[in-house]
């Protein structure tokens, strides 16, 4: 099964499938962490060999004990190691003495706590490179495989958890606890139960790619504190979602700006941290969750029922409000509620009081059995414009709780549609919702929280139904150009381009760029005026200078000579009084754009995911706006389309009421552009290009202005 696939791989299915395991620093001290993974192991009814190593035990739990790994007779497939971080190399090297290729290391005291304990890290790292070992943390909570075929629970968590197909990684051992906790009272189960901590060796890519082929595992959820390898996530998962149809959701903490530094353009202070992570996980198709319980509500949703294969919903409930509530929320979420076929509505008319609402939400009234919601849920799944199922149980006295609950079970075997629940309460309805969750119907504790979770799978198969759209590298470029400017400025020691220079690297990129000249006198401002016609815009040359607006550095529409001269002036007049010590270089003059839509358009290099791409609505205003979406390059024409259209920007330029309609096809064409730029040139730290105004559809358009940042 395994002989085509990578070493790490094999090493990963070692350590979920072991036939043996050696716990090195296993003891008989109960309520020690030692002592707990053993008995772990031991109370999930393992299916193979254990082990126990302690130099000081000569047995341990009635196993007899071995001195040290190297002294077991028989092959071992995983080493867990619980020693203390001093001797964890001595450990970890007698486990690559031993032929060992897979481990999971327990004990804290490495990276985490800085100093020595980064030093010890990276001792271990080089002792399983050395011997081929892949292992899981250091400094985790372990890891639990629920296949019955072998029963692991190598980890110090309370209990072992439910079989299901949920796969879950987390950086965080302590979330990990309240996680299992919560999906134990929800009967959640799990495939693989991973804490990777550290995460010194095997990572959360290394992992998806393991589970990608896992026929246990049908969902994956990632919890991560920091992303590293931001390129080779958003890969991974992109490859698990188009390869299997397998959604990944996550969790990524850490989303304010709190310690985040100033950027020099529109760009580096708009495309932060989070708003990078984001744009890689809408690329990639990962489902981003802001908490648990939102994870967990989309988790079950994919796990439990079909895909739906439309956005038609229809409500089921016994109480009005919450009827409304669930209308709202869905209207929110992009789904519709159509109105029911008459057939539909004839039965229903036919079964239920003459109270009761027949249309789209379907009221039952507050005294309904389980008859009548027998009859609504049926009939309502069988109805060809309904692709999905709200379900809303309100209790009052005469409320059938449990017998509704194993209806609404029975009546989902016999359909293909997804059916979500929610039963509103906490005492009276929980014997309703054990039912319910062990039968696998998604049951929510607010009504609100089903149309976000269906929304989610609907837009995720959407998503699968996308054909890839390759886009041919632009051929009239002149990368030779573009970094020899920008490494004689780096050699400079220069950290901006001025605007001229940042032109020749858009030149070299067959941007759209109107002819312009540089002058240094008034009379040279005339001639050069002269030579390009009018109108024209002129903006004061300085490195010292960013915003140039701001100074009365920028004039625009000069028509005649007299202005040019006079224009020269004045913008040297406005910096010499507002900025005495910028050096000048001079002015530059271009001719004027004909009027059309402002846009932006940026690249931020991110330490983690590269070059990120900016689109939104332009000028001065950009950031107050902040009407702007991203990508990670290199973009495809799909992703082009998507960062266009998640801004209200691209409504304006559809020619949103009554406004004319402008060259979407030159924008996207800039984009990618811009996209190809980004990827070519790595010297670009973040660059603007604030406005391109876009002319009317068919006619083009222009760069404005723009800043390199190196």
């Amino acid at each position: 099964m395994l002989n085509d696939v990578p070493d790490k791989i094999k090493n990963i299915e070692r350590i979920f499938y072991p036939q043996s395991i050696a716990v090195l620093g296993a003891n008989n001290v109960k309520g020690t962490v030692p002592g707990d993974i053993l008995t772990n192991i031991l109370k999930a009814q393992f299916k193979g060999i254990v082990y126990p190593v302690n130099p000081r035990e000569r047995h341990i739990s009635s196993i007899k004990t071995y001195k040290y790994v190297i002294d077991i007779e028989d092959p071992v497939d995983l080493a867990v190691i619980v020693y203390p971080s001093s001797v964890m190399h001595m450990a970890l090297e007698q486990c690559g003495q031993k032929g060992i290729k897979g481990a999971v290391i327990i004990s804290a005291g490495f990276k985490e706590v800085g100093g020595q304990g980064i030093e010890r890290e990276e001792q271990i790292k080089e002792i399983a490179h050395k011997f081929g070992i892949s292992f899981i943390g250091p400094n985790c909570l372990g890891v639990i495989n629920t296949d019955p075929a072998v029963m692991l629970d190598a980890s110090f968590a309370r209990k072992m958890p439910e079989e299901g197909n949920i796969g879950f990684i987390s950086q965080s051992g302590a979330l990990c606890t309240a996680v299992l906790d919560y999906a134990r009272a929800k009967h959640i189960g799990f495939s693989k139960f991973v804490s990777i901590g550290n995460k010194a060796d095997v990572s959360e890519v290394d992992l998806l790619y393991y589970l990608k082929d896992d026929p246990k595992t049908k969902v994956i959820l990632l919890y991560l504190e920091e992303i590293s390898d931001g390129l080779d996530l958003v890969k991974a998962a992109k490859t698990v979602i188009e390869k299997t149809g397998k959604p990944v959701l996550a969790i990524k903490s850490g989303r304010t700006h709190a310690g985040a530094s100033a950027a020099a353009s529109h760009t580096g202070s708009l495309a932060g941290s989070d708003e990078t992570c984001d744009a890689a996980f809408k690329q990639a198709g990962i489902i981003r969750c802001d908490d648990i319980e939102e994870m967990f509500n989309k988790a079950i949703a994919f796990t439990y029922q079909p895909l739906p294969k439309g956005k038609r919903v229809a409500i089921i409930t016994n109480a009005g409000g919450p009827g409304v509530l669930t209308t709202d929320a869905s209207i929110r979420c992009g789904l519709e509620l159509p109105k029911l076929k008459p057939e539909t509505t004839e039965i229903l008319k036919k079964s239920l009081p003459k109270t009761a609402n027949i249309n789209n939400p379907v009221d039952v009234i507050g005294d309904a059995r389980a008859d009548r919601y027998n009859v609504a849920v049926s009939s309502v799944l069988k109805d060809d414009n309904i692709d999905g199922v709200f379900i809303i149980l309100t209790p009052q006295s005469m409320t059938e709780i449990e017998s509704i609950a194993h209806e609404i079970s029975r009546i989902s075997s016999l359909f293909t549609k997804p059916i979500y629940t929610s039963f509103m309460g906490e005492a009276d309805v929980a014997p309703g919702i054990d039912i319910l969750q062990r039968n696998k119907i998604p049951h929510y504790i607010l009504p609100e929280s089903m149309p976000e979770a269906f929304a989610a799978t609907y837009k995720f198969g959407k998503r699968l139904e996308e054909k890839p759209e390759p886009v041919e590298p632009f051929k009239d470029v002149d990368i030779e150009k573009a970094n020899s400017i920008l490494n004689e400025a780096i050699a400079h020691g220069k950290k901006y381009l001025p605007e001229e220079e940042a032109a020749k690297i858009l030149e070299a990129y067959n941007f759209p760029l109107l002819k312009s000249g540089l002058a240094t006198s008034p009379d040279e401002a005339v001639k050069i005026s002269e030579e390009l016609g009018y109108p024209l815009v002129m903006k004061i040359m300085s490195d010292d200078i960013v915003h140039k607006f701001d100074l009365g550095g920028v004039i625009l529409d000069i028509k005649t000579k007299v202005e040019a001269f006079d224009a020269y002036n004045r913008i040297i007049d406005n910096v010499k009084k507002l900025k005495p010590d910028a050096r000048i270089k001079g002015i530059y003059v271009r001719k004027m754009i004909p009027p059309g839509e402002e846009v932006i358009l940026g690249l931020k290099r991110d330490p983690s995911f590269g070059p990120v791409i900016m689109f939104g609505l332009g000028g001065i205003f950009v950031e107050i706006y902040k009407d702007v979406s991203f990508r990670i390059a290199p973009l495809d024409n799909i992703s082009v389309n998507k960062l266009i259209t998640e801004t209200k920007a691209s409504e304006i330029l559809s020619g949103a009421r009554g406004r004319i309609p402008r060259d979407i096809k030159s924008l996207k064409e800039c984009i990618l552009r811009l996209s190809q730029l980004a990827v070519d040139c790595p010297q670009i730290k973040e660059l603007d290009i604030n406005p391109l105004i876009i002319l009317e559809d068919g006619k083009g358009s222009f760069v404005a202005d723009t800043k390199i940042m190196l």
